[in-house]
Parts: C-alpha cells; sequence; structure tokens
C-alpha cells in the first residue's frame, strides 16, 4: 500500500509537463503540502536526519519476512524540503527493502533536474536522507 497518493511516476510525468522551475518548485511545494501528519512523537533526535541543513525527521515502519516491505514518513519545517521529502516518500514507501537498495536516487534527480536547480546544501540533506533510506532497508534485510 502506498503512503501517500501521488506516485513517482505522476511526479515524473508532472515534472515532464511543467515549463519552468518556477513551477516546478510551486509543485514541489503543493506535494509536501500532502505528506500525511506525522506523528509528534518521532519528532526528535532519533528520528532526525543528519545532514539537512532544515530539520528532516524521518519514521520507518519494517514488515515482516526476509525483504519487508517499509513505509516512511516524513517530514521537515521547510516548504521546499517537506516537498523533497514527499518525493523520497513516493520514490521508496511501500517498496520491498530489495527494491529500495536497488533504486537509483540519483538517476531520479537528475531526471527530475532536482540536481542542477536545488542549492548545494538542499542536494546534499536530499541525498543524507536517500541515505538513511537505505541503510534503514539494508538494516530490516540483515535483521530478518
Amino acid at each position: 500500500m502506498r503512503a501517500m497518493g501521488t506516485s513517482i511516476e505522476t511526479i515524473r510525468d508532472d515534472f515532464a509537463f511543467l515549463d519552468d522551475w518556477e513551477e516546478r518548485y510551486r509543485y514541489i511545494i503543493e506535494l509536501g503540502n500532502d505528506v500525511p501528519a506525522y506523528p509528534e512523537a518521532a519528532r526528535n533526535e532519533a528520528h532526525k536526519v543528519r545532514g539537512c541543513v532544515s530539520q528532516v525527521w524521518l519514521y520507518t515502519e519494517i514488515g515482516e519476512g526476509p525483504d519487508p516491505v517499509i513505509t516512511f514518513r516524513g517530514d521537515s519545517d521547510a516548504h521546499i524540503v517537506r516537498g523533497l521529502v514527499a518525493i523520497m516518500l513516493a520514490l521508496f514507501s511501500g517498496r520491498r527493502a530489495s527494491e529500495i537498495l536497488a533504486t537509483d536516487a540519483e538517476e531520479t534527480m537528475r531526471t527530475l533536474g532536482l540536481d542542477e536547480h536545488l542549492t548545494p546544501q538542499r542536494a546534499n540533506g536530499l541525498r543524507a536522507m536517500v541515505r538513511r533510506m537505505k541503510e534503514e532497508a539494508s538494516a530490516a534485510m540483515t535483521a530478518a
């Protein structure tokens, strides 16, 4: 089951349709507005993503089995960053650990043009979030 309504495929299609980066930034902010509510109890140091300039929190729910389905929930205190969190949730959440590990987030960032249109700090923060999600998937497979 998907954690949010917008799939990564829909996001890719919408990005291709939008002509300029001003429209894309607005769309990213809209995606952030649709992120499901983040659990207040998980808004703490243990769930904070290191390497982000803005505050970003990531909560992980791991399913059963040797290749569990992993559901992520995330949030940020910055509108654009919350939208970037939404894109990463669409890319990774609700997928099996092996799929998460095999997914090339850098390619998605290039396809969407994020690598060239984000500030270096935001791009580094996005990579830190991806690293954390892949670490969680790797740990889930190791534990199984």
